[in-house]
C-alpha cells in the first residue's frame, strides 16, 4: 500500500515541478527539506537510527543546493544572510547526524521554517518582476 502511495506522490511532485516557475520550485524544495527534517527528527526521537540517515541526507542536500544557488550579485545582503543561515543549518544537521540528538534538528526546523514562510509570502508582483528581469 505505501509503495503505491509513494509512487502516486512522486508523480504528483513531478507534475508540479514540470509546470512550476522558479519560485514554486524553491518552495517545493523548502517543503521537502522540512518534511525530511521532521522525519529525521522523529527517527532520532524513536531511536530508529538506521532510518534517520536517508531523510537527514535528503534535507542536507536540498539545503546545500538552496545555499549554493543563491545569487549574491542580485541578492546582496539578503543572499549573504541566507547563505550564513543555510550554512548554520547544515552544521546543525551534521551535529545531529553524529550525536543522534534531536535538538539540532529541532533548531534547524526553527530556523528554516520562517525562511520558507517568508518565501511563501512574496507578492505575485515581485515574483513576476524578478522573472521578467531574468528573461530580459
Amino acid at each position: 500500500m505505501y509503495k503505491g502511495i509513494n509512487q502516486y506522490r512522486q508523480v504528483g511532485i513531478k507534475d508540479q515541478i514540470s509546470t512550476a516557475d522558479p519560485h514554486q520550485i524553491t518552495l517545493l524544495l523548502m517543503q521537502a527539506a522540512l518534511e525530511n527534517l521532521s522525519v529525521a527528527k522523529g527517527c532520532i526521537e524513536r531511536n530508529d537510527l538506521v532510518n534517520k540517515g536517508k531523510p537527514l541526507a535528503k534535507a542536507t542536500s536540498i539545503i546545500a543546493n538552496l545555499r549554493d544557488t543563491l545569487d549574491h550579485e542580485k541578492g546582496g545582503e539578503i543572499a549573504t544572510n541566507l547563505h550564513d543561515l543555510y550554512t548554520y543549518v547544515l552544521e546543525l544537521l551534521s551535529e545531529a547526524a553524529t550525536s543522534n540528538d534531536p535538538k539540532p534538528v529541532s533548531d534547524a526546523i526553527e530556523i528554516f521554517l520562517p525562511i520558507k514562510t517568508a518565501w511563501e509570502q512574496i507578492p505575485e508582483s515581485a515574483k513576476q518582476e524578478a522573472y521578467n528581469e531574468k528573461q530580459g
